[in-house]
C-alpha cells in the first residue's frame, strides 16, 4: 500500500542526485586526469549524463505536484513518464559514447598513469552514487514515482559502469595489456543498454495509459466479489496509472427495483474499500439496472453507437 504525501516533497531527492552528480563529475575527471584511462572518461561523461538526467528529474517532479486544473482535470502526474522516457535515452546515449571512445582507444592505445590514485578516487565516486541510488530506489517504492525509480537505475548504471572500469584499469596495470580497457569499457557500455531500454519501454506504457499491474487489478476485483452477496453484477473494468495516480472505472448492474439511494450507498461503499488499498486513486462507476439490454451493451471496452450493433 502507497503512502499519501505532498508531490513537492519529492523534490528533495531530486536535488540529492543534482549533488551527487556534481560531486561524482568533479571526482572522476580528476581520475582520468591524473591515469589517461578511457574507462576513466567514459565514466566521468556518464556522471555529466548523470546531471542531465537529475536537472530533468526535478522538473518533471516540480511540475507533477502541481493540482489539478481546468486544462487538466487529470492532474500533472504523468509528466513523470516524459522524465524517465529523457532517462533512459540518456543512459543509451551514454553507452553509445563510451563505445565510440573504446573503440578509437582501442585503435591507438595509450599507457596508464597514477592508477593508484585514479582508482581510490573512483571508488569513493561509486561508493557516492551507490548510496544515492539505493535512497531514490527506496523513496521511488513508497512514494510511486517513476521519475525517482529511474534516476536510482541510471545511478546504478554508473556504479556497474565504474565497477567495469576499475576492473579494467587494473587489468591493464597487472598485464601491461593497454587493449584492455577500452575492451571492458565497451563490454560494459554494451551492459548498461539494457537499463536505457527497460525504461524507455516503462514510459511508453505509461504514456499510452497501460492497465494497472495484474495484482493490483485482482485486489480491485476481489473488493468487488466480497459485495456479491447483495445480488449486483459489475463489468467494463478499467484501469490506468499516471505517476504514482491510479485511476479505476467500472459499471455496477443493481436490481431495477432498488432505490437510487440504495444503489448510491453500494457505490461509496465499494468505492471507499478501493480508496483504502490504493489511497491515491481515483476511482470512477456507473450504476445500471439489471436485466436491461443497454445495461450489457456496454459491457465491451468501446460501446457500439445506438443502432449500428452487430448481429
Amino acid at each position: 500500500m502507497t503512502t499519501t504525501v505532498p508531490r513537492t516533497s519529492l523534490t528533495r531527492f531530486a536535488w540529492l542526485s543534482i549533488g551527487a552528480a556534481v560531486l561524482t563529475i568533479g571526482l572522476k575527471a580528476s581520475a582520468y586526469l591524473l591515469t589517461g584511462s578511457v574507462g576513466l572518461l567514459s565514466d566521468a561523461l556518464e556522471s555529466g549524463v548523470n546531471l542531465i538526467a537529475a536537472i530533468v528529474a526535478l522538473g518533471a517532479l516540480a511540475m507533477a505536484s502541481r493540482p489539478a486544473d481546468e486544462d487538466h482535470t487529470y492532474g500533472h502526474d504523468k509528466i513523470e513518464y516524459f522524465s524517465s522516457g529523457v532517462e533512459g535515452v540518456l543512459i543509451l546515449v551514454a553507452a553509445l559514447s563510451i563505445a565510440i571512445t573504446s573503440i578509437g582507444r582501442l585503435r591507438d592505445p595509450q599507457p596508464l598513469e597514477q592508477v593508484d590514485l585514479g582508482l581510490i578516487i573512483t571508488v569513493v565516486a561509486s561508493i557516492i552514487n551507490f548510496g544515492v541510488s539505493r535512497i531514490l530506489l527506496r523513496a521511488s517504492k513508497q512514494h510511486d514515482s517513476i521519475t525517482l525509480e529511474a534516476d536510482s537505475h541510471h545511478l546504478m548504471t554508473d556504479v556497474w559502469t565504474s565497477g567495469g572500469v576499475i576492473l579494467g584499469v587494473l587489468a591493464v596495470g597487472l598485464t601491461g595489456w593497454l587493449w584492455l580497457d577500452p575492451i571492458i569499457a565497451m563490454a560494459v557500455a554494451i551492459n548498461i543498454v539494457w537499463s536505457g531500454v527497460k525504461l524507455v519501454r516503462a514510459s511508453a506504457l505509461g504514456l499510452i495509459d497501460t492497465a494497472l499491474p495484474a495484482p493490483e487489478i485482482a485486489k480491485v476485483k476481489t473488493i468487488l466479489e466480497s459485495y456479491a452477496h447483495m445480488g449486483f453484477q459489475w463489468h467494463a473494468l478499467r484501469t490506468r496509472q499516471a505517476g504514482a495516480r491510479r485511476f479505476v472505472f467500472f459499471h455496477v448492474l443493481v436490481p431495477g427495483n432498488w432505490t437510487v439511494q440504495a444503489g448510491h450507498n453500494l457505490l461509496e461503499q465499494i468505492e471507499s474499500d478501493i480508496r483504502r488499498e490504493f489511497p491515491l486513486v481515483t476511482v470512477s462507476t456507473h450504476l445500471e439496472p439489471l436485466g436491461d439490454p443497454a445495461a450489457m451493451a456496454d459491457a465491451k471496452l468501446d460501446r457500439e453507437p445506438v443502432g449500428e450493433q452487430t448481429p
